[in-house]
């Protein structure tokens, strides 16, 4: 049987509970096509029914630089706009999906890597990466959810800036704006995205699907249902085996008491 195409643009493996899904296309700076949406949409639905996390990465100097141009320049409008709400999709089931997603950010995370980036739920960012939404001076706009996501992350003036002037950001920059949450040396992103999923794994799996489904619609909705939907949510987690016998052990034993963090 001739290998799935598919296979040569998204690498996927399985580190003990968490999956690893690995953006690989070097030569392209990982540029995102319809093939790449399509394989990495496969690895979700892969990493949802057997990894308790994930991680998502690039192979070679950058994480993403965004759509494949070359591809989206010939297409009629309404593909486009098909295109479009593909990625929505895709990027919405990491966003809401059943497991936690951290991005081990290196290099370019620009345009579309950014609006992938900001579907996770946890970035770490090394020494190397840089970003931007250079879509302004391309002549057209973005098109993966960045302008709820990352409008959403560091504010739609901030992200306006970087759309309008072309503006390169800094990870230092990126993270007191928030839209980063660790920094790492260059080279060290990856390590450290897989030890955050990995403890991220280790959680209790109907409170994790809590903390990603229900924080970003309680977001959205007023205060007062907001808090009404935060008390529905935190019954329901309460009451699962996994949630009493991790109380039990809390109660009995001091399980998993939180301790001062220290030096590094």
């Amino acid at each position: 049987m001739a290998a799935d195409p598919d296979d040569t643009l998204i690498r996927y493996e399985m580190r003990g509970d968490v999956a690893l899904i690995t953006l690989d296309r070097p030569a392209k700076r990982n540029a995102i096509s319809d093939r790449v949406i399509e394989a990495l949409d496969k690895a979700i639905t892969r990493a949802a029914s057997e990894a308790k996390a994930a991680v998502l990465h690039g192979t070679g100097k950058h994480f993403c630089a965004g759509l494949d141009l070359a591809e989206h320049r010939e297409k009629p409008l309404i593909e486009a706009v098909e295109g479009s709400r593909r990625w929505h999709e895709v990027f919405a089931r990491i966003e809401r999906g059943r497991i936690p997603y951290v991005a081990a950010l290196h290099g370019a995370v620009v345009g579309g890597g950014f609006e992938l980036a900001a579907s996770v739920h946890v970035r770490v960012a090394d020494a190397t990466t840089f970003f931007a939404l250079p879509e302004g001076t391309r002549g057209i706009f973005v098109g993966g959810g960045g302008s709820v996501r990352i409008a959403r992350l560091i504010g739609s003036a901030r992200m306006g800036d970087m759309m309008l002037t072309g503006r390169v950001v800094t990870p230092a920059e990126m993270e007191r704006w928030g839209g980063v949450s660790y920094l790492t040396d260059e080279g060290a992103a990856l390590d450290r995205a897989l030890e955050l999923a990995t403890r991220a794994a280790e959680n209790a799996e109907f409170s994790n699907y809590a903390i990603l489904n229900a924080l970003p619609r309680i977001r959205d909705m007023s205060s007062e249902d907001g808090l009404f939907a935060e008390s529905l949510m935190s019954a329901l987690t309460s009451v699962t085996p996994e949630a009493k016998e991790r109380l039990a052990a809390f109660l009995d034993r001091g399980a998993g008491k939180v301790q001062a963090p220290t030096d590094g």
